[in-house]
């Protein structure tokens, strides 16, 4: 597959998968709190009372969500390293190698994000079947790197688009 055909397809997957998510995220928010509160809770007390907001029907979306959020993390972390790889190269033959340079560090942070979602993931489902006090304080680390690494990979694809479409100044 070409990193052209992969990028469609992942970006096609993408929207179709938000486009799932949707009503769980929709119903989760009717009831007080969307996944990314959730995420982002940080300890058992406020996981508790998002909780207690949701529900069982909010609690039922949340688990949907995640479990489509699987597959939502493999297609958005395809993207990423695909199109940071795409920016590099074109970064790199228009002469702006030391762009392309940071480019080659940031490739791999749409698969580590991914990775930390999948934790994240795994961690959140944990709490929703009452596993233990340490998962909502390990779904926020695993949340706050993800959230980190998508911020980096974005700039990096903003500003390397940017870039690559202004001529080099001589």
């Amino acid at each position: 597959m070409t990193r052209r055909r992969g990028l469609i397809v992942s970006g096609i997957a993408i929207v179709a998968l938000l486009l799932a998510m949707a009503p769980a995220e929709q119903q989760m928010q009717d009831n007080g709190a969307g996944i990314v509160a959730f995420e982002l809770a940080g300890g058992q007390e406020r996981a508790d009372e998002i909780l207690d907001e949701w529900g069982d029907a909010g609690q039922d979306a949340a688990r949907e969500q995640l479990l489509i959020d699987f597959a939502f993390l493999i297609a958005y972390g395809t993207f990423l390293v695909l199109a940071v790889a795409a920016v590099r190269d074109r970064l790199d033959r228009r002469g702006r190698t030391r762009l392309a340079e940071i480019g080659a560090a940031v490739v791999p942070f749409g698969a580590i994000a991914a990775a930390c979602d999948a934790a994240e993931n795994a961690c959140l489902l944990a709490v929703l079947d009452d596993a233990g006090q340490a998962f909502p304080v390990l779904a926020f680390i695993f949340a706050a790197t993800k959230f980190a690494l998508l911020a980096a990979a974005l700039a990096y694809l903003l500003v390397g688009i940017g870039l690559s479409l202004r001529r080099r100044p001589a």
